[in-house]
């Protein structure tokens, strides 16, 4: 049995997380906050890590009461907004920090994911660990910031996660809430950066690939990946458990039905 250690939500999508304690379950599935806000270009595009590394280059926070998102770039003046109020004045705040024209867009009951019909992200803290000992200077919690997942859990040997996934995969529960697992999650350019700096990690992709191999667990299905530069499953909340709350030092166990 594992632990649910860590919640984390990404309140305007490519931007910097938040830590909560708790986070319902929306009706669409994803958790309450993430990614509720996204910056969109004049072409409909949304901006994102994988089109801009420019995005390492503002720290935000987020008040889930109040509304209030706070930048701070890197000239280090912090700057609020008013999400409720004052999004078009973030909307030209962030035109000019990106030198584009944007539009910062809200959708409440799903946010903007990237794969709109499933759910929360969920690793291990094992995983987290095993994978910062494959380079030199990593740690956990830069690897957190690297990765981008959703759901921590704890108390689970490396790459637990990957259990989840395949056509015989047992869901979990954590809590009083189901996950489904649906897909191994294949990353993209934003792992292999500092996530700091944005410079890139050298090799960081060939060494995910090659280590990632050597240590696929023997429990995981790997007919459900199509390559080894994965990590993380992207998971699904069946609709009776939405609305439903997750909280952090939840208990988290295997279920087969």
């Amino acid at each position: 049995m594992g632990t649910l250690e860590q919640i984390a939500v990404y309140p305007v999508k490519g931007l910097g997380r938040v830590l909560v304690d708790e986070a319902r379950v929306l009706e669409g599935g994803t958790l309450e906050y993430d990614r509720e806000f996204a910056l969109f270009d004049e072409d409909g595009d949304v901006v994102n890590g994988k089109r801009t590394a420019r995005v390492h280059d503002v720290e935000t926070a987020f008040d889930a009461e109040t509304g209030v998102l706070t930048v701070r770039p890197d000239d280090g003046e912090a700057r609020e907004f008013d999400l409720d109020a004052e999004r078009d004045r973030a909307s030209e705040w962030f035109s000019a920090f990106f030198d584009a024209e944007l539009t910062l867009e809200r959708d409440r009951t799903l946010g903007f994911v990237d794969r709109r019909e499933m759910g929360p992200s969920v690793i291990s803290t094992a995983t987290l660990r095993e994978v910062a000992s494959w380079f030199d200077g990593a740690t956990v919690e830069g690897m957190r910031r690297r990765l981008r997942a959703n759901v921590e859990v704890s108390g689970v040997p490396a790459f637990w996660e990957d259990r989840f996934v395949g056509p015989d995969a047992p869901s979990f529960v954590a809590g009083d809430v189901r996950f489904d697992g649906v897909t191994p999650c294949g990353r993209c350019v934003v792992p292999g950066r500092n996530p700091d700096t944005g410079d890139p990690t050298p090799g960081f992709r060939e060494r995910f690939v090659e280590r990632r191999r050597e240590t696929f667990p023997e429990w995981a299905d790997e007919t459900a990946f199509d390559h080894f530069y994965t990590l993380m499953v992207i998971t699904t909340v069946p609709e009776r458990y939405r609305g439903a709350t997750v909280r952090v030092g939840d208990s988290v166990r295997s279920v087969e039905e």
